[in-house]
């Protein structure tokens, strides 16, 4: 074969995975394809999705960046993300438990009981997001106050808080519906409904914002609606395919009914899954807290600004190695441990070139990233410095990420948390602390103990891969 038919060939092959990628590949059995393929089939739509997850974040602090008291504005949107990251934790770990129960089914090659697991974590998921919906619409003021925010500030944005507090149903489901299909092995439709959700927050944003003919301007709350509307379009289009779809799941609404020896099984994997994440968002949440109390509202409002960038970037990597979950899941379940490991090996290599190439960018061009979401000069400032400091520990981020999920598809979650405890709790909390009030770095030594944090609790996250417990767990 000629070298240009062999180029030929190459290419049209890369282009026909791309292809399944995009539009999904229901043939593709992910116990004994191709390994490499098997991550790109998966990760393509992943990474997509992450990706429109973290626009969402970036639309409103595009749009709240250019409004009046636009400090006011970002310190508003930054916190209350930072407090719903608590809305995220739970809806990650219950679909962490959700993905691996479903990909172990779906191994075994039992679809009915993937597909009723699915929908008692639903269940789950409803019962729990009800309290805390009801509590954040109801303090949000209160919320924002403790998290740092000056009264102005918080009487400024306690409204769009209460909107996205109240609303996180749809936050919630929106992670969970899309951890089943995962586990499935249907990533396209997880990306899509983000695609979907994001486009509706696109349109919807500056007309709520801004206000658009009859459409009265809405300010900062117009960002809230917006974000909650978009969302719960993506979550009916998830339910449509749920129910009508032609997918591997097959769902019925007896499915719904309360299985409590499903449910209690789900919650034994999802307690430690969301304690694992509420530990992580926690600290999160003291570093934020941190900045607002050393650093002022600029100093919130710069750090919140570099967060969600940083977030847009590190979401995408979350996505691709979330194919991880579902490889070690499936093949867990179908007794291929060597394919499981494999995996592993292969996801990380493509997040560690991804993250790479993400710290470059960051380092070179974060000033000019930084000053596209926010006119005002001091926060871009310590926009930037925030920004080029975590970007640091990029590298160690894209293997930690496939580590942790690695643990959590095999359904051994006890492990990731016992490490995030140590990492978040012990370590990174009180080395912020110390650096920004012993040492009197304020905002910069809460950036410096981000990337050593995390490099530490990927550092430990080798140490238990390496041991091998999470190849003998049974879900």
């Amino acid at each position: 074969m000629s070298e240009t038919n062999i180029k030929e060939s190459l290419f049209s092959k890369i282009f026909t995975t791309l292809q399944s990628a995009i539009i999904g590949d229901k043939s593709f059995d992910y116990t004994t394809g191709s390994i490499k393929k098997a991550v790109i089939l998966l990760a393509i739509p992943m990474v997509l999705e992450m990706m429109m997850e973290s626009v969402f974040a970036l639309v409103d602090l595009y749009f709240v960046g250019h409004l009046e008291h636009s400090s006011f504005a970002i310190q508003t949107v930054g916190l209350t993300e930072s407090v719903i990251t608590i809305v995220y934790s739970v809806a990650i770990g219950i679909s962490m438990a959700a993905t691996a129960v479903v990909a172990r089914r779906i191994g075994e090659k039992d679809p009915i009981a993937a597909a009723k697991a699915g929908m008692q974590a639903i269940i789950i998921a409803f019962a729990i997001n009800s309290v805390m919906s009801i509590l954040g619409f109801i303090y949000a003021k209160d919320i924002l106050i403790l998290m740092g925010a000056s009264v102005d500030a918080a009487e400024h944005g306690y409204i769009f808080t209460q909107i996205m507090l109240g609303g996180s149903l749809c936050i919630m489901l929106l992670f969970l519906i899309n951890g089943i299909f995962r586990g499935a092995g249907n990533a396209t439709i997880a990306m899509e409904s983000l695609w979907l959700a994001n486009i509706c927050n696109i349109i919807l944003c500056p007309v709520l914002i801004n206000g658009f003919g009859p459409v009265p301007a809405f300010g900062l709350t117009g960002a809230a609606i917006a974000t909650t509307l978009g969302r719960s379009i993506g979550v009916l289009y998830q339910l449509y395919h749920l129910f009508f779809g032609r997918g591997v799941l097959k769902i019925i609404t007896s499915y719904f009914i309360p299985d409590f020896k499903q449910i209690k099984a789900l919650i034994k994997i999802a307690a430690p899954g969301v304690l694992q994440f509420v530990i992580a968002s926690c600290s999160w949440i003291f570093l934020a807290q941190l900045v607002a109390t050393t650093g002022g509202d600029h100093g919130s409002a710069g750090y919140q600004t570099a967060l969600r960038i940083m977030m847009f970037f590190i979401l995408p990597a979350w996505g691709l190695s979330n194919a991880a979950a579902t490889l070690v899941g499936q093949n867990l379940g179908a007794k291929r441990i060597d394919r499981a490991e494999k995996s592993v090996y292969t996801t990380a290599k493509y997040n560690v070139i991804f993250m790479a190439s993400i710290m470059i960018i960051t380092l070179c061009f974060g000033k000019y990233i930084i000053s596209f979401f926010t006119n005002d000069e001091m926060v871009r400032i310590i926009a930037v410095e925030a920004l080029q400091i975590m970007s640091v520990g990029f590298v160690f981020y894209g293997i930690g990420m496939v580590l942790i999920n690695t643990f959590n598809g095999a359904g051994d979650t006890w492990t990731p948390t016992g490490i995030n405890f140590f990492g978040f709790w012990l370590f990174q909390i009180p080395l912020a602390y110390v650096l920004a009030k012993h040492f009197n770095m304020g905002p910069t030594g809460v950036f410096i103990a981000i990337p050593v944090a995390e490099t530490a609790i990927t550092l430990t996250g080798i140490f238990f891969y390496k041991r091998g417990k999470w190849k003998r767990t049974q879900v």
